[in-house]
C-alpha cells in the first residue's frame, strides 16, 4: 500500500482510520475537508478544488481520506488501495454526534481553522440519506477502478480493527 484512497458516509470513521494507517505505515495524510473547507464553512469552487486533489494523487505515497464525489474518480484511478467504509447509517450518527459534543465550539483537529464545529441539521439530513443517495454511485466507482486494485469494503468497527492489524 502506497496510494489509499478511504471513502465512506461522514462519521463512518474515515479520519481516524486515515491517522492510524498513517502511524502504521509512514504514509502522509491528507484530509479532503481540510482542504475544501476555507474559515466559516466557505466551500471551494469544484473547479479550484479538483486540480488540488490531482495534484495530491501524483506523489507516490498518500493516503487521502475525505467523499467529495466529483473528486473520487482521480483519487480511484491513482490508488493502489481503496477502503471504502460501509457502515451502518446509526454509527456514522452516533459518531458524528460525537465529534459535535467533543470539538462544539472549537475547530476539530483534522479541519481548517475557522471552521468551529457545530449542529448542523442538513448534514445529519446528509447522514441519514446517505445509504440511499450516495452509496450506490461509490459500489458503481470502485466496481469501475477494482482492476489492479485493491479494493477494501469494511462495514463494522471490527472489520476496521481487523484491516488495521493486518497492515
Amino acid at each position: 500500500m502506497n496510494r489509499v484512497a478511504i471513502v465512506g458516509c461522514s462519521g463512518s470513521g474515515k479520519t481516524t482510520l486515515a491517522l492510524a494507517l498513517a502511524a502504521r505505515t509512514g504514509l502522509p495524510v491528507h484530509h479532503l475537508d481540510a482542504l475544501f473547507w476555507k474559515p466559516g464553512w466557505v466551500e471551494t469552487a469544484p473547479e479550484d478544488f479538483l486540480p488540488i486533489v490531482t495534484e495530491l494523487t501524483r506523489a507516490d505515497r498518500w493516503i487521502i481520506a475525505g467523499i467529495y464525489g466529483k473528486s473520487m474518480d482521480v483519487r480511484f484511478a491513482a490508488a493502489d488501495t481503496i477502503v471504502f467504509l460501509d457502515l451502518p447509517r446509526w454509527r456514522c450518527l452516533v459518531n458524528t454526534f460525537t465529534r459535535f459534543l467533543r470539538y462544539r465550539g472549537r475547530v476539530a483537529p483534522h479541519m481548517p481553522p475557522g471552521c468551529v464545529e457545530r449542529f448542523d441539521a442538513s448534514f445529519y439530513r446528509w447522514i441519514w440519506t446517505f445509504h440511499r443517495t450516495h452509496r450506490p454511485g461509490i459500489l458503481d466507482k470502485l466496481a469501475r477502478h477494482a482492476g489492479g486494485r485493491r479494493v477494501i469494503v469494511l462495514r463494522s468497527r471490527g472489520d476496521i480493527a481487523g484491516f488495521l492489524s493486518s497492515c
